[in-house]
């Protein structure tokens, strides 16, 4: 039985036969259109749907998405611009080599392969959105298609993952939340599964799974009888008036005190788990040891834990146990009850989905392959558990915001006209937690709703790490339909020896959409499902190079995609409303920054590998080989830009220095291809939806990474090329240590690294350049000639434009005067004119020695 589903009913009545626009639930019972989302959109489907209609319907497979095109209107002129402005481009490198006067030769040459590579780079960007194509799920028409009358469901089986690397860096509270999103979401439990991989093997995740399970017998009823949004308690319960449908009001609020008192309950018993646990380890400990013999952790059953232990032995610390696959909540059609049904909800569907925990083995021997590895372990104990057709992964950090999210996928997967040969669905990645001016960027909505929209233009975006919905096949390195040979032969040696992991391949392949339940959780299966997280599995198969999830470069989502997509398979691109997931984002800079080096460093292991975009990828089409390979090049223009923001060091010197003559004209042709560039973001705002603010903190946050996180990735890699050692980067820290009464409080702590030096050189040199040139202009305003002056306010134009751009980096340094900006903004002032003064105060002491 499904969950009910606001708003279903007039859903079905208006997009009847699938030839309206979509509706999606909007998380008020109420039905929101989706389609054409503002006036730059036009339906690109209608032909399909009438061919459809005129052939007797939708017989069989349905058309479960809409497709949408942009109107010539904003398109044309689109185009035509990204035109003209290569042509602009192409004129003004010419000019330049044919004036290639300089006082500075070797750094004319410079500025000219950094001018080069701008282009390049641009050109790298700017095709891939040439056809920008915005796809909607039609979930009614799902519903129409495989919800059956009897309360059955012929939706195929999802697999979910959840990652996490540790209890301290990734609250716990965070990710249980996740996993109660997942278990409350509106799809059929009997053919829902969520595996939870805990990486360092702690019996605190494990017991907080227990902890879940039991909440979930009151907070999913409770999601279904009174269609919640969003359906992670601690979202809901924070919000001043949690939306609800359905019941009458008073039933609605003694529900929910009741499940907001014992989702307290719930919160105080995580945060004493940790106490908990060790206490009772301490009991068993005293009574079943001697001095001086190992200190087991021990679970409530009296046995002891196969994992990390908290006073580390061999064999029981981080980086080396052994591995743990612990069924949590069993599938749903064994019948099995998990603590008494609360009869506030005797009358809503009270199943739940299966619940496994999973932790690989740890063996210093082997390399663990980070996050793909544990991705990989995921995969093959649900192969042998579920063996769902689709997969979906989050980071811990995420949750389903939007209770059809999953169902909005599953609309691509099954589409007759692209469906078989979709390999993945990526929604866009939203964060609750960003401060309300995102100072440091992290809602990324240019890329999020630009980029990524307009390769659905091309074979689809890329695979973003979390919220991505795949094809269990292709994560099996099997070919699409209309390449894929009739037999395929599932071979040992690339999968691995388990007997009963190739027969679940081979099932795969079939594609059937049953719910068969496991097989009995006997000593013989939980000993199978414990070998396939072995660190030692992997070793001469093809795991993580042409099978799963690839193993070796930090940013192993982009480069699977890339295999996948190099195979001839696509992928689509979907956005809804409410949004479907959201997670938390690093609002500290430096967690920010760090954050920054890992992607942009994993994309240059990419280029460096034999993934390179330019090689790899035998089926991959022309325009999307050139968005992977901006992917992967893109950290390269910030050692350009770096050496254009350092230019201001020119002011301190006595002598006039001209990067180009004629400067003037060198100057107006340069900002005529800036300006350029913006008119053509002016447009993709326009159609991506995003605003001016989304824009320029876009355009703030690349000043700021290209003087400090990207140089820095790019040294890793320099060091990696040459010293053929691998690259560490660290996990990007969640847990806030700064005060918690104030949910903005890490935007205000500065914690200084050595990679922001580069950052508070440019700043400084710009604040300095500009008082110097103040000084300048009082000193020499009797002796320079009107062209000096004009060089002088076209320089002091670089120099502020440099400033505005790097404002947020400032606000990170004043820390938590940053609150009041008017501060900064009354502050830089009197230090330009406090500078100023130290020149001329300077010249008039070192007359003699500063030439008039």
């Amino acid at each position: 039985m499904t969950s009910p589903v606001p708003g279903t009913a007039g859903a079905g009545h208006v997009a009847y036969g699938g030839l309206a626009d979509p509706l999606l639930p909007n998380g008020n019972g109420a039905a929101k259109k989706a389609g054409a989302e503002g006036e730059y959109w036009v339906a690109a489907d209608d032909a399909e749907r009438r061919a459809v209609k005129e052939c007797g319907g939708e017989e069989g497979r349905a058309l479960l998405f809409r497709r949408y095109k942009l109107k010539g209107t904003i398109l044309h002129p689109y185009r035509a611009l990204i035109f003209i402005r290569l042509i602009a481009f192409a004129m003004f490198f010419m000019w330049r080599i044919r004036h290639n006067k300089s006082n500075i030769m070797w750094f004319w040459t410079m500025s000219v392969i950094g001018d080069i590579w701008f282009g390049f780079s641009w050109l790298l960007n700017q095709l891939p959105k040439f056809n920008p194509i915005k796809t909607i799920p039609d979930i009614a028409a799902l519903k129409r298609h495989c919800d059956l009358s009897d309360g059955t469901s012929k939706l195929p089986g999802i697999d979910v993952f959840v990652t996490t690397a540790n209890p301290i860096d990734e609250p716990i509270l965070y990710t249980m939340n996740s996993i109660l999103s997942i278990l409350a979401t509106d799809y059929p439990a009997d053919r829902l599964a969520c595996y939870v991989s805990d990486d360092s093997g702690a019996l605190i995740l494990y017991e907080a799974l227990v902890e879940v399970a039991k909440l979930a017998t009151l907070w999913v009823p409770f999601c279904r009888k009174h269609c919640i949004e969003s359906r992670a308690p601690e979202s809901y319960f924070e919000q001043e008036v949690p939306p609800q449908t359905g019941g009458a009001p008073q039933e609605i609020m003694d529900d929910y005190r009741r499940v907001q008192m014992e989702y307290d309950k719930f919160k105080m018993r995580l945060d004493k788990l940790s106490d908990t646990i060790s206490k009772r380890s301490d009991v068993y400990n005293s009574m079943r040891t001697i001095e001086g013999d190992a200190k087991p952790t021990w679970m409530a059953n009296g046995t002891q834990w196969p994992g990390t232990w908290i006073d580390p032995t061999e064999n029981h610390r981080n980086g080396h146990h052994a591995g743990v696959v612990k069924v949590v909540l069993d599938h749903p059609s064994r019948g099995h009850h998990h603590g008494p049904q609360d009869p506030g909800f005797r009358a809503t569907d009270v199943l739940l989905p299966m619940l496994v925990y999973v932790s690989r083995e740890k063996n210093p021997s082997y390399d663990h392959n980070k996050k793909a590895g544990a991705l990989n372990a995921q995969l093959r104990v649900s192969a042998l558990l579920s063996n769902a057709q689709f997969i979906i992964n989050f980071d811990c950090d995420h949750y389903i915001n939007n209770s059809q999210a999953l169902r909005a996928a599953v609309c691509f997967m099954l589409d007759q006209r692209q469906g078989d040969n979709t390999a993945f669905v990526q929604f866009p990645q939203r964060f609750d937690n960003v401060d309300p001016t995102d100072r440091y960027g992290n809602h990324n909505r240019v890329f999020f709703d630009g980029t990524m929209l307009a390769l659905n233009g091309l074979q689809g975006p890329s695979y973003l790490g979390t919220g991505c919905m795949f094809r269990r096949i292709a994560l099996y390195g099997i070919d699409p339909p209309h390449c894929r040979p009739d037999n395929i032969t599932v071979k040992s040696n690339k999968y691995g020896k388990s007997a009963p992991f190739l027969g679940s391949v081979s099932k795969a392949i079939v594609e059937e959409r049953s719910s068969t339940p496991p097989p009995p959780l006997d000593d013989t299966f939980i000993t199978e499902m414990e070998m396939a997280v072995t660190a030692s599995y992997d070793k001469g198969t093809d795991w993580g190079k042409g099978v799963g999830y690839i193993y070796g470069i930090a940013t192993e989502d982009i480069v699977t995609g890339f295999r996948i997509h190099g195979q001839g398979w696509r992928s689509m691109y979907c956005t809804m409303q409410p949004d479907a997931f959201c997670g938390t984002a690093p609002i500290n800079l430096t967690e920010r920054l760090h954050q920054i080096v890992r992607w942009s460093g994993g994309s240059l292991e990419m280029f460096f590998s034999h993934n390179n975009p330019l090689t790899g990828g035998q089926r991959l089409q022309i325009f999307q080989r050139v968005s992977y390979l901006n992917m992967t090049v893109y950290p390269v223009t910030s050692l350009f830009i770096l050496l254009y923001a350092l230019c201001p060091i020119m002011w301190l010197i006595p002598d006039e220095i001209y990067i180009q003559r004629p400067f003037t004209r060198y100057v107006v042709y340069l900002l005529i291809i800036i300006v350029m560039i913006h008119m053509i973001g002016w447009l993709e705002i326009k159609w991506a939806g995003v605003t001016w603010l989304d824009y320029w903190r876009n355009e703030q946050f690349f000043m700021i990474g290209s003087t400090s996180a990207y140089p820095t990735a790019v040294l890793h890699m320099a060091k990696k090329l040459l010293t053929k050692k691998g690259i560490h980067f660290r996990v990007t820290s969640k847990q806030t240590t700064a005060n918690t009464n104030d949910k903005f409080a890490d935007l205000y702590e500065m914690r200084w690294v050595p990679m922001l030096a580069p950052t508070v050189f440019v700043l400084v040199a710009n604040v300095g350049a500009i008082g110097v040139a103040m000084g300048k202009a009082v000193v020499y305003i009797g002796v320079w000639t009107v062209a000096k002056k004009t060089h002088a306010a076209l320089g002091l134009l670089f120099n502020v434009w440099i400033m505005v751009l790097l404002y947020p980096f400032a606000l990170a340094i004043m820390g938590r005067w940053a609150k009041r900006p008017v501060i900064l903004v009354v502050l830089l002032p009197i230090v330009f004119v406090v500078v100023g003064m130290i020149y001329v105060a300077l010249h008039i002491l070192l007359a003699n020695v500063i030439p008039v």
